[in-house]
């Protein structure tokens, strides 16, 4: 027992929980409310689109990359998950593979033009955030897909208790993306490809292939968290994954990841997502003005990027010690 907490207590995100836990301690003393079954409703939910976003800005920032149009492919599988329900009227599970499809294709995009043109993705994403937008507005007129259908809406808004069925989803993608991220080879790979990589290249790593899938692999968690969206406001809305760009950034950040590239991390970035439900939900609970969400979570991506590169520098004191030391 002693070794698992001193295991525990090492990890990097353990600070976070310690955040986390002590957070929601407070809010719990001072608000009643906190803990009751409908606002730990509304913040699961909350946290189940925050974290899909989230993920699919990390896998960009594993690659040393960003990725500027993740909320407008979440936007533009929204409005066409909603509108081949209504529009062409297709199943379901067809209409979701469909959706899947155009974010995987929209990510699949971002990546080959980013390899092909040997633009930094920052502008590449830029200019396609602009494209995928205006698609969406094009096929919407900028208005609304009401005919969703019940069985989407249902599983939007049930739950068992305090748990939205909304939340299944983000856990287990979240668990993929562990498993991805900490134990399968492309993982390794875009962690390498992000720490250095004309390393990557010489150890015989395809950047181009390995940066493609990212971006692959965002685009389609982008996908489902549109998707997501749609089932919980039960109609296509053309502004969703209007307000996503700053949160997708702030968790995997504050989660520790480095914006250089190669490391991020999966249950920090989770963390991350909680910590800043925490706060939006503190705000709401005290009845604070919700804009100050926004100035909060620039300070705590300024704090998060500050100690960031705080440890950074420690680390290159050390790795130069060292080097006197062996010489």
């Amino acid at each position: 027992m002693r070794g698992a907490w001193e295991n525990l207590r090492r990890t990097e995100w353990f600070g976070l929980l310690l955040i986390a836990i002590v957070g929601a301690l407070i809010l719990a003393a001072v608000k009643q409310s906190f803990l009751s079954t409908f606002n730990v409703y509304v913040m699961l939910l909350g946290f189940s689109i925050s974290i899909m976003v989230s993920m699919s800005q990390m896998v960009i920032i594993a690659i040393g990359q960003m990725n500027l149009s993740v909320g407008a492919i979440g936007g533009l599988v929204a409005i066409s998950f909603a509108g081949f329900m209504e529009v062409w009227g297709l199943p379901i599970p067809l209409a979701i593979l469909a959706g899947l499809a155009i974010g995987v294709l929209c990510g699949f995009l971002n990546g080959i033009l980013t390899v092909i043109t040997g633009i930094t993705a920052f502008i590449i994403t830029l200019a396609t955030l602009s494209i995928f937008k205006g698609i969406n507005l094009g096929i919407t007129e900028a208005q609304p897909f009401y005919e969703v259908p019940a069985v989407v809406k249902w599983f939007g808004n049930a739950s068992i208790g305090p748990i939205p069925y909304l939340v299944i989803l983000p856990i287990l993608a979240a668990i993929a993306m562990w498993y991805l991220m900490n134990r399968a080879v492309i993982g390794r790979q875009m962690l390498a490809v992000g720490g250095n990589a004309h390393a990557a290249g010489l150890s015989g790593i395809s950047v181009g292939r390995t940066v493609v899938a990212a971006h692959a692999i965002s685009g389609g968690l982008a996908a489902i968290a549109g998707m997501l969206v749609v089932a919980r406001l039960q109609i296509g809305q053309p502004t969703i994954g209007d307000d996503w760009l700053i949160i997708s950034f702030a968790a995997p950040v504050i989660g520790g990841a480095v914006l250089t590239g190669g490391h991020v991390s999966v249950i920090g970035t989770c963390l991350g997502v909680i910590i800043v439900t925490l706060v939006s939900n503190a705000l709401v609970l005290l009845a604070i003005d919700p804009f100050f969400v926004q100035l909060l979570l620039g300070a705590l991506i300024l704090g998060a990027v500050g100690l960031n590169r705080y440890r950074e520098v420690k680390a290159e004191a050390h790795r130069g010690r060292t080097q006197e030391a062996h010489a």
